[in-house]
Protein backbone atom coordinates (compact mmCIF):
# COMPACT_ATOMS: atom_id res chain seq x y z
CA UNK A 1 0.00 0.00 0.00
CA UNK A 2 1.79 3.52 -0.86
CA UNK A 3 1.93 6.26 1.40
CA UNK A 4 -1.47 8.11 2.50
CA UNK A 5 -0.82 11.91 0.58
CA UNK A 6 -0.60 14.71 2.42
CA UNK A 7 -4.09 15.70 2.35
CA UNK A 8 -4.91 12.46 3.79
CA UNK A 9 -3.12 13.75 7.31
CA UNK A 10 -5.61 16.16 7.50
CA UNK A 11 -8.16 14.54 9.09
CA UNK A 12 -6.70 11.97 11.23
CA UNK A 13 -4.23 15.17 12.61
CA UNK A 14 -7.65 17.80 13.00
CA UNK A 15 -9.33 14.70 15.08
CA UNK A 16 -5.99 14.41 17.20
CA UNK A 17 -5.52 17.75 18.33
CA UNK A 18 -9.38 18.12 18.52
CA UNK A 19 -9.02 15.42 21.47
CA UNK A 20 -6.52 17.48 22.68
CA UNK A 21 -6.88 21.29 23.34
CA UNK A 22 -4.30 21.63 24.98
CA UNK A 23 -2.25 20.91 22.74
CA UNK A 24 0.27 17.80 22.04
CA UNK A 25 4.05 17.46 20.69
CA UNK A 26 4.35 17.03 17.08
CA UNK A 27 6.52 13.67 16.84
CA UNK A 28 3.08 11.92 18.77
CA UNK A 29 1.19 13.47 16.30
CA UNK A 30 3.17 11.91 13.43
CA UNK A 31 2.52 8.52 14.73
CA UNK A 32 -1.30 9.30 15.70
CA UNK A 33 -1.92 10.23 12.09
CA UNK A 34 -0.14 7.19 10.53
CA UNK A 35 -1.75 4.84 12.99
CA UNK A 36 -4.97 6.14 11.71
CA UNK A 37 -3.96 5.99 8.31
CA UNK A 38 -2.48 2.34 8.84
CA UNK A 39 0.81 2.99 7.74
CA UNK A 40 3.14 0.08 8.16
CA UNK A 41 6.48 0.39 9.74
CA UNK A 42 8.17 -0.42 7.15
CA UNK A 43 6.47 2.31 4.76
CA UNK A 44 7.60 4.81 7.68
CA UNK A 45 10.78 4.22 7.28
CA UNK A 46 10.99 5.64 3.99
CA UNK A 47 12.61 8.68 3.46
CA UNK A 48 12.67 11.61 1.06
CA UNK A 49 15.44 11.34 -1.57
CA UNK A 50 17.36 13.57 0.38
CA UNK A 51 17.56 11.67 3.26
CA UNK A 52 16.60 13.86 5.62
CA UNK A 53 13.52 13.12 6.62
CA UNK A 54 10.70 10.18 7.00
CA UNK A 55 8.18 10.80 3.95
CA UNK A 56 5.16 10.23 6.53
CA UNK A 57 6.70 12.55 8.95
CA UNK A 58 7.17 15.10 5.79
CA UNK A 59 3.65 14.74 5.04
CA UNK A 60 2.31 15.24 8.16
CA UNK A 61 3.81 18.18 8.89
CA UNK A 62 2.58 20.04 5.68
CA UNK A 63 -1.12 18.32 6.48
CA UNK A 64 -0.33 20.97 9.65
CA UNK A 65 0.82 23.86 7.63
CA UNK A 66 -2.25 23.39 5.55
CA UNK A 67 -4.48 23.22 8.69
CA UNK A 68 -2.20 26.85 9.74
CA UNK A 69 -3.14 28.39 6.51
CA UNK A 70 -6.60 27.51 7.19
CA UNK A 71 -6.42 29.63 10.62
CA UNK A 72 -7.22 26.01 12.37
CA UNK A 73 -4.18 25.50 14.17
CA UNK A 74 -0.58 27.09 14.98
CA UNK A 75 2.51 26.07 16.37
CA UNK A 76 2.62 28.22 19.68
CA UNK A 77 6.21 26.80 20.29
CA UNK A 78 8.84 24.45 18.24
CA UNK A 79 7.82 21.15 18.11
CA UNK A 80 4.35 22.07 19.70
CA UNK A 81 0.75 22.37 17.91
CA UNK A 82 -2.47 23.08 19.13
CA UNK A 83 -5.95 23.85 17.33
CA UNK A 84 -6.88 27.85 17.39
CA UNK A 85 -10.40 28.41 18.55
CA UNK A 86 -11.52 28.42 14.76
CA UNK A 87 -10.26 25.12 14.70
CA UNK A 88 -12.00 23.74 17.88
CA UNK A 89 -15.15 24.76 16.65
CA UNK A 90 -14.62 23.59 12.71
CA UNK A 91 -13.81 20.40 13.84
CA UNK A 92 -16.61 20.48 16.78
CA UNK A 93 -19.35 21.60 13.25
CA UNK A 94 -17.84 18.51 11.77
CA UNK A 95 -17.60 15.62 13.75
CA UNK A 96 -17.80 13.05 10.64
CA UNK A 97 -15.33 12.64 8.30
CA UNK A 98 -14.67 15.80 6.25
CA UNK A 99 -15.58 15.40 2.64
CA UNK A 100 -13.42 15.35 -0.25
CA UNK A 101 -14.16 18.78 -1.30
CA UNK A 102 -13.54 19.52 2.23
CA UNK A 103 -10.34 18.31 2.47
CA UNK A 104 -9.26 19.98 -1.41
CA UNK A 105 -9.96 23.13 0.22
CA UNK A 106 -8.24 23.00 3.53
CA UNK A 107 -5.39 21.34 1.54
CA UNK A 108 -5.30 23.80 -1.74
CA UNK A 109 -7.07 26.55 -1.19
CA UNK A 110 -5.29 28.85 1.44
CA UNK A 111 -1.71 28.29 0.16
CA UNK A 112 -1.17 32.13 -0.97
CA UNK A 113 -2.31 32.45 2.96
CA UNK A 114 0.24 34.00 5.46
CA UNK A 115 0.52 31.71 8.42
CA UNK A 116 -0.87 34.55 11.13
CA UNK A 117 -3.59 35.39 8.52
CA UNK A 118 -7.16 35.01 10.06
CA UNK A 119 -9.73 32.76 8.33
CA UNK A 120 -11.21 33.78 5.50
CA UNK A 121 -15.26 33.94 4.86
CA UNK A 122 -16.81 31.39 2.84
CA UNK A 123 -17.47 33.56 0.26
CA UNK A 124 -13.53 34.11 -0.50
CA UNK A 125 -12.85 30.47 -0.05
CA UNK A 126 -14.89 29.55 -2.63
CA UNK A 127 -13.60 31.82 -4.98
CA UNK A 128 -10.37 30.63 -4.45
CA UNK A 129 -9.42 28.45 -7.77
CA UNK A 130 -6.52 26.55 -6.48
CA UNK A 131 -9.23 23.83 -4.70
CA UNK A 132 -9.38 22.62 -8.20
CA UNK A 133 -6.26 20.45 -7.52
CA UNK A 134 -7.62 16.69 -7.26
CA UNK A 135 -6.85 15.28 -3.54
CA UNK A 136 -5.21 11.51 -5.35
CA UNK A 137 -2.64 13.72 -7.39
CA UNK A 138 -1.46 15.79 -4.45
CA UNK A 139 2.70 15.63 -2.89
CA UNK A 140 4.10 17.84 -0.30
CA UNK A 141 6.17 20.95 -1.61
CA UNK A 142 9.60 19.08 -0.62
CA UNK A 143 8.40 16.05 -2.76
CA UNK A 144 7.55 17.99 -5.66
CA UNK A 145 10.86 19.70 -5.10
CA UNK A 146 13.28 16.43 -4.71
CA UNK A 147 11.03 15.22 -7.88
CA UNK A 148 11.92 17.83 -9.81
CA UNK A 149 15.50 17.78 -8.94
CA UNK A 150 15.83 14.02 -9.88
CA UNK A 151 13.79 14.27 -12.72
CA UNK A 152 15.90 17.10 -13.89
CA UNK A 153 19.14 14.71 -12.79
CA UNK A 154 18.19 11.95 -14.81
CA UNK A 155 17.87 13.84 -17.92
CA UNK A 156 21.15 15.49 -17.31
CA UNK A 157 22.54 12.57 -17.01
CA UNK A 158 21.09 11.18 -20.00
CA UNK A 159 22.06 14.30 -21.90
CA UNK A 160 26.06 13.76 -20.78
CA UNK A 161 25.48 10.22 -22.31
CA UNK A 162 24.96 11.19 -25.78
CA UNK A 163 27.26 13.94 -25.78
CA UNK A 164 30.07 11.52 -24.29
CA UNK A 165 29.13 9.33 -26.67
CA UNK A 166 30.41 11.59 -29.28
CA UNK A 167 33.06 13.20 -28.11
CA UNK A 168 36.60 12.40 -29.53
CA UNK A 169 38.54 9.34 -28.30
CA UNK A 170 41.14 11.98 -26.74
CA UNK A 171 39.01 14.30 -25.15
CA UNK A 172 37.10 11.24 -23.29
CA UNK A 173 40.74 10.24 -21.92
CA UNK A 174 40.91 13.76 -20.47
CA UNK A 175 37.11 13.50 -18.95
CA UNK A 176 37.95 10.61 -17.60
CA UNK A 177 40.55 11.62 -15.43
CA UNK A 178 39.09 15.15 -14.67
CA UNK A 179 36.15 12.96 -12.89
CA UNK A 180 38.52 10.73 -11.32
CA UNK A 181 40.61 13.66 -9.73
CA UNK A 182 37.45 15.18 -8.56
CA UNK A 183 36.43 12.42 -6.47
CA UNK A 184 39.69 11.98 -5.14
CA UNK A 185 42.14 10.60 -7.11
CA UNK A 186 45.58 11.79 -6.96
CA UNK A 187 47.00 14.74 -4.56
CA UNK A 188 46.54 17.59 -7.76
CA UNK A 189 45.51 17.21 -10.79
CA UNK A 190 48.93 17.62 -12.01
CA UNK A 191 49.54 13.78 -10.72
CA UNK A 192 46.67 12.47 -13.56
CA UNK A 193 48.29 12.07 -16.72
CA UNK A 194 46.26 11.23 -20.02
CA UNK A 195 49.13 8.45 -22.44
CA UNK A 196 46.52 7.17 -24.50
CA UNK A 197 48.02 6.49 -27.95
CA UNK A 198 48.74 3.56 -30.45
CA UNK A 199 50.73 0.92 -28.92
CA UNK A 200 49.65 1.98 -25.40
CA UNK A 201 49.15 -1.48 -23.94
CA UNK A 202 45.99 -0.64 -22.97
CA UNK A 203 46.99 1.82 -20.75
CA UNK A 204 44.99 5.49 -20.85
CA UNK A 205 46.03 7.56 -17.76
CA UNK A 206 48.19 7.14 -15.40
CA UNK A 207 46.93 8.12 -11.92
CA UNK A 208 50.08 9.21 -9.09
CA UNK A 209 48.12 8.86 -5.41
CA UNK A 210 51.44 10.78 -4.42
CA UNK A 211 53.27 13.65 -5.30
CA UNK A 212 56.70 11.00 -5.82
CA UNK A 213 54.73 8.26 -7.92
CA UNK A 214 55.07 5.64 -5.91
CA UNK A 215 51.77 4.29 -5.89
CA UNK A 216 49.90 4.53 -9.12
CA UNK A 217 46.44 3.74 -10.71
CA UNK A 218 46.21 2.99 -14.46
CA UNK A 219 43.04 3.98 -16.01
CA UNK A 220 41.86 2.57 -19.56
CA UNK A 221 38.85 4.99 -20.89
CA UNK A 222 36.84 3.54 -23.62
CA UNK A 223 33.89 5.33 -25.49
CA UNK A 224 32.26 2.35 -26.97
CA UNK A 225 28.64 1.94 -28.17
CA UNK A 226 29.15 -1.76 -27.83
CA UNK A 227 29.25 -3.47 -24.43
CA UNK A 228 32.67 -4.59 -22.69
CA UNK A 229 33.14 -8.12 -22.45
CA UNK A 230 35.59 -10.20 -20.19
CA UNK A 231 37.93 -9.97 -22.37
CA UNK A 232 37.93 -6.47 -22.69
CA UNK A 233 39.00 -6.62 -18.90
CA UNK A 234 41.33 -9.77 -19.00
CA UNK A 235 43.47 -7.71 -21.65
CA UNK A 236 43.01 -4.27 -19.51
CA UNK A 237 44.52 -7.04 -16.36
CA UNK A 238 47.46 -8.04 -18.83
CA UNK A 239 48.42 -4.35 -19.71
CA UNK A 240 48.57 -3.63 -15.79
CA UNK A 241 50.98 -6.70 -15.34
CA UNK A 242 53.21 -5.46 -17.66
CA UNK A 243 53.62 -2.28 -15.58
CA UNK A 244 53.69 -4.39 -12.42
CA UNK A 245 50.89 -2.81 -11.13
CA UNK A 246 48.11 -3.98 -9.64
CA UNK A 247 45.11 -1.32 -8.94
CA UNK A 248 43.52 -0.23 -12.33
CA UNK A 249 40.02 1.64 -13.17
CA UNK A 250 38.15 0.50 -16.32
CA UNK A 251 35.57 3.92 -17.74
CA UNK A 252 33.69 3.28 -20.25
CA UNK A 253 30.37 5.44 -22.06
CA UNK A 254 28.69 1.62 -22.45
CA UNK A 255 28.27 -0.98 -20.09
CA UNK A 256 29.85 -4.11 -19.11
CA UNK A 257 28.94 -7.47 -19.85
CA UNK A 258 27.92 -10.01 -16.72
CA UNK A 259 31.10 -12.00 -17.72
CA UNK A 260 33.15 -8.94 -17.50
CA UNK A 261 31.64 -8.04 -14.07
CA UNK A 262 32.21 -11.02 -12.75
CA UNK A 263 35.58 -11.57 -14.15
CA UNK A 264 36.01 -8.07 -12.22
CA UNK A 265 35.04 -9.72 -9.33
CA UNK A 266 36.88 -13.17 -9.12
CA UNK A 267 40.19 -10.81 -9.37
CA UNK A 268 42.63 -12.32 -6.48
CA UNK A 269 42.76 -9.07 -3.53
CA UNK A 270 47.02 -8.40 -5.16
CA UNK A 271 45.01 -7.60 -8.31
CA UNK A 272 42.14 -4.83 -7.87
CA UNK A 273 40.27 -3.51 -11.26
CA UNK A 274 37.24 -1.16 -10.28
CA UNK A 275 34.53 -0.85 -13.22
CA UNK A 276 32.86 2.07 -14.12
CA UNK A 277 29.83 2.37 -17.24
CA UNK A 278 28.60 4.95 -18.61
CA UNK A 279 25.34 5.91 -16.34
CA UNK A 280 27.59 5.74 -13.34
CA UNK A 281 30.39 8.03 -15.29
CA UNK A 282 27.67 10.32 -16.06
CA UNK A 283 26.32 10.72 -12.36
CA UNK A 284 29.64 11.08 -11.02
CA UNK A 285 29.78 14.32 -13.56
CA UNK A 286 26.88 15.35 -12.39
CA UNK A 287 27.34 15.48 -8.66
CA UNK A 288 30.82 16.59 -9.13
CA UNK A 289 30.14 19.27 -11.77
CA UNK A 290 32.06 18.21 -14.71
CA UNK A 291 30.34 19.38 -17.88
CA UNK A 292 27.95 20.51 -16.60
CA UNK A 293 26.83 24.29 -14.34
CA UNK A 294 24.45 24.39 -11.85
CA UNK A 295 22.06 27.21 -10.84
CA UNK A 296 21.73 28.05 -7.12
CA UNK A 297 17.75 27.39 -6.18
CA UNK A 298 17.20 29.72 -2.24
CA UNK A 299 14.81 27.13 -0.25
CA UNK A 300 13.93 28.77 2.96
CA UNK A 301 13.68 26.53 6.02
CA UNK A 302 12.70 28.27 9.45
CA UNK A 303 15.76 28.35 11.38
CA UNK A 304 14.43 27.02 14.91
CA UNK A 305 17.51 27.58 16.71
CA UNK A 306 18.02 30.83 15.91
CA UNK A 307 14.71 31.47 18.09
CA UNK A 308 15.82 29.31 21.02
CA UNK A 309 15.69 31.85 23.87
Amino acid sequence: MPLPTYDRFIEPILRHLARNPSGVHARDVYEVAANALGVKEEDRAEMLPSGVQAIYKNRAGWAHDRLKRAGYSLSPRRGFWQLTPAGIDFAARNPTPLSDEQVVEIASGNIDVGLHAGLRSDDERASDGTAAIAIETMASPDERLEAAIAEIQAAVTSELREVLARVSPTFFESVVLDVLHAIGYGASRADLHRVGRSGDGGIDGIISLDHLGLEKVYVQAKRWKNPVGRPDIQGFCGALAGQYANKGVFITTSTFTKEARDFGRSLPNLQKIVLVDGEHLARLMVEKGIGVSARMLRVPKLDSDYFDE
